[in-house]
């Protein structure tokens, strides 16, 4: 996976080992804010059945591409003989001058009349134009079904960032093209593993509003640490996911995200977000990840989770996520609390 601020493959360790210690596989686990899935796939492949959600439309890419598709589809009705064709297919048509490469490539005008944005090379935004399209015209045609559709824009999603012209997140692009960016697109089929085939599900929402709707014997909750919204910092994913072609405003070309806005991102209603999910969801185990540079204090987070059963804490050295040229210390402490209702 890509660099995503809150990844935690390091962390992974940690987490496996404290929730085998609590559930037996073959159990099944909420991850409730997904992100890129990295804790889902994981928890997956040592026999877990996952109930996966985020609020953002490029995690149920993701999510759907690892989780629910266990072999390549064949894409009959794109008259493309399978699903490795169909992504040379994508790999080598014609590019299209369209709404990536007006809004966000160094030859382009953007609508607004701001200076041409720089998050890809013209010749790589032209071709995510043309993928764009085709996939958007297979849709609408019916010509794919809506996991075939989540497949190839996991795949575009994983190949744009392999060539953004950014430091870590799309909050703004680098003002040269780096080496990376001047690289050639390229999708990359996915590799399915049918080692564990199990009822995975994926859920997009709120994770307050969809909390009563799921039961689970364990919960995994990876709150947002920081004030900074995932919906504007992935914005161009975002739009890559949604098959949409939104106003990009200001210099950074940002769409609008308000629908997308997460209360835990805030100190006034993070919190009351975190005890609506425990009180909602039919579960009696949950385990969250935090940090000590949070927007929340330990002693918050415990006292909160105190009303409702045992509370215990893992404190674990970590390295900070940083883009570049960040002056922030490198080290810092993670928490991996633990809740078991009464």
């Amino acid at each position: 996976m890509y660099r995503y601020i809150g990844n935690k493959t390091k962390l992974l360790p940690y987490i496996t080992d404290k929730i085998q210690k609590i559930v037996p596989n073959g159990a099944t686990i909420c991850d409730l804010m997904a992100g890129t899935g990295v804790v889902s796939y994981a928890l997956s492949d040592i026999g877990y059945r996952m109930i996966s959600s985020d609020i953002m439309t490029y995690s149920k890419c993701h999510l759907t591409a690892n989780l629910l598709i266990h072999r390549s589809p064949t894409y009959n009705k794109t008259e493309i003989d399978g699903y490795e064709k169909v992504i040379d297919f994508l790999n080598s048509i014609e590019p299209l001058e369209g709404y990536f490469y007006k809004e966000f490539s160094p030859d382009g005008e953007p609508v607004n009349g701001c200076e041409p944005r720089k998050y890809f090379s013209s010749d790589n935004a032209k071709k995510i134009d043309a993928i764009r399209n085709q996939i958007n015209i297979w849709t609408n045609n019916r010509q794919i079904n809506e996991q075939e559709e989540m497949l190839l824009k996991h795949n575009l999603i994983m190949a744009v960032n392999d060539v953004a012209n950014i430091s870590g997140t799309y909050g703004y692009f680098l003002s040269d093209l780096k080496k990376n960016a001047r690289n050639p697109i390229k999708l990359e089929p996915t590799i399915f593993d049918n080692k564990h085939v199990m009822d995975h599900r994926v859920i997009q929402g709120f994770a307050e509003e969809i909390a009563s709707n799921i039961t689970a014997d364990l919960c995994y909750i990876d709150p947002p640490y920081m004030k900074r919204q995932y919906a504007a910092n992935y914005h161009i994913l975002e739009t890559i996911a949604r098959g949409d072609f939104p106003e990009a405003v200001g210099k950074s070309g940002l769409r609008n995200w308000w629908d997308q806005h997460s209360k835990l991102c805030t100190k006034t209603k993070g919190l009351d977000s975190l005890r609506t999910i425990i009180e909602n969801m039919k579960c009696d185990n949950f385990i969250i990840s935090y940090s000590e540079d949070g927007l929340f204090t330990l002693e918050q987070l415990t006292n909160l989770f105190k009303d409702y059963g045992t509370v215990e804490v893992q404190f674990i050295d970590y390295n900070r996520f940083k883009s570049n040229g960040s002056m922030l210390p490198k080290k810092l402490k993670e928490y991996i609390i633990c809740l078991r209702r009464r």
